[in-house]
C-alpha cells in the first residue's frame, strides 16, 4: 500500500473526529453567557433592532436549522463573518495563524535544544547534579502556570532590568513587517535582508518563546530521561559493550536511536499543547496570534470566530499526528504506517 494512499485513509480517518468536535463547539458555543445581536447592536439599542440583528444573524431559528446551515457553510470553506472585527474568520485565522506559529515553533526550538541534551545527562550521570538539575526543571515546568512565568520575566527583564522591549506584538513600533513570504517575520526579514528587523522580530518573540519553552520543556526532557534509562538498562546495550564498542557509538548511534519515539511521540503532543498554552502567552504580551483572537472572539460571544479557531486547532492536531507518524518510520525501519 504506498504512503499517499495510507495518508489519504488516516485523513478520512478523522473526518468523524472533526465532525463530533463541529458539533461539541457549536453546542459549547450557545450555552456561552451574553448574546452577539446585543453586543452587534450596541448600548444604545432598542429590543426591536436587537431582534431584527438577530433575525439577520440567524439566531432567531432553532439550533437544528443553525447547525445544518453552519455545515453546510463549512462545505464551502466559510468559516462565517468574525462580529468583532467583521471580517471573514477564515481570513483573520490565516492572517494571524504565521504569528502563533512562529512563536510556538521558536518555542519548541528552545525547549528541544535544552530539554534533550538535559534528559539524555541525567539518564547517563544518574543521581548526578545534572539529573537534580533535570528533576528541578521538570518540577518547575510543570508548576509554574504560563501567564505567571510571563509576567514574572516581565517584571524582571521589561520593568526592573529595562533590556526586553515593551510587550507590543511582533515588531518595534519603528519597524515595518517584511514583505510577506511565509508570514514569519525572522525569516522574512532574512529573506528580504532586511537585518534591522529581523533584530526587531527576535527581541520581540524573546520573552514569549522563553516563556512558552518553560512549559514544553518539562515533558520533554522527563521523556528523554526515562527513555534513555530504559534504553541504557536493554539488553542489547549490554551486548554492544561487551562487544567492545565505543561509549559515544553504544550512547548515542544505539541506546539514543531507540529512545527517540517516545520523545518524539511526546514532541507531537507537547506541540499540540503549545498551541493551546499560546492563547494566555499571546495575551499577556499583546502577541497578534490566534489565541488574542479566540479569547477576544470568547469574551463578546463571537460564536463564528470562536468555532473557527477549534476547529483550525483539531485540523492542526490532526496534521500533526499525520507527521509524526510518518516521523516514526525514518527513525525505525522497522515502523510500519498501516492506515
Amino acid at each position: 500500500m504506498s504512503t499517499f494512499v495510507v495518508i489519504l485513509g488516516r485523513l478520512l480517518q478523522a473526518v468523524p473526529t472533526l465532525f463530533g468536535i463541529v458539533a461539541v463547539v457549536f453546542l459549547m458555543t450557545r450555552a456561552l453567557p451574553g448574546d452577539p445581536a446585543v453586543f452587534f447592536a450596541g448600548p444604545a439599542a432598542t429590543p426591536e433592532s436587537i431582534a431584527e440583528i438577530r433575525a439577520q444573524l440567524g439566531l432567531d431559528q432553532s439550533l437544528a436549522t443553525q447547525f445544518v446551515q453552519y455545515l453546510g457553510a463549512l462545505a464551502s470553506g466559510d468559516l462565517g463573518q468574525s462580529l468583532s472585527t467583521g471580517q471573514p474568520v477564515a481570513d483573520e485565522l490565516m492572517r494571524r495563524l504565521p504569528a502563533s506559529l512562529e512563536l510556538t515553533l521558536v518555542a519548541l526550538l528552545i525547549s528541544v535544544s535544552i530539554a534533550v541534551p538535559l534528559g539524555v545527562l541525567a539518564a547517563v550521570r544518574q543521581d548526578s547534579w545534572i539529573d537534580q538539575l533535570c528533576r528541578f526543571v521538570v518540577t518547575a515546568g510543570v508548576s509554574l502556570p504560563t501567564f505567571f512565568t510571563g509576567l514574572l520575566l516581565l517584571y524582571v527583564f521589561y520593568f526592573l532590568l529595562g533590556i526586553a522591549p515593551a510587550p507590543l506584538g511582533r515588531l518595534d513600533i519603528l519597524f515595518v513587517p517584511p514583505p510577506h513570504v511565509t508570514g514569519f517575520y525572522l525569516v522574512d526579514g532574512a529573506l528580504a535582508g532586511q537585518w534591522d528587523v529581523v533584530g526587531s522580530a527576535a527581541a520581540q518573540i524573546a520573552l514569549p518563546s522563553v516563556t512558552l519553552a518553560l512549559f514544553t520543556l518539562a515533558p520533554l526532557a522527563r521523556m528523554t530521561r526515562a527513555a534513555m534509562l530504559q534504553a541504557l538498562g536493554s539488553e542489547y546495550i549490554r551486548t554492544a559493550r561487551a562487544a567492545g564498542l565505543s561509549r559515544a557509538r553504544v550512547l548515542f548511534v544505539y541506546a539514543f536511536r531507540n529512545a527517540l519515539l517516545p520523545v518524539v511521540t511526546t514532541l507531537g503532543m507537547v506541540f499540540s499543547f503549545s498551541l493551546g498554552a499560546n492563547v494566555l502567552v499571546e495575551k499577556v504580551f499583546s502577541w497578534p496570534g490566534i489565541g488574542s483572537f479566540a479569547i477576544e472572539a470568547l469574551v463578546v460571544s463571537d460564536y463564528a470566530a470562536v468555532q473557527g479557531f477549534v476547529l483550525s486547532m483539531a485540523v492542526l492536531f490532526v496534521l500533526l499526528n499525520l507527521c509524526v507518524d510518518l516521523l516514526y518510520t525514518l527513525i525505525d525501519p522497522r515502523v510500519r504506517l498501516d492506515a
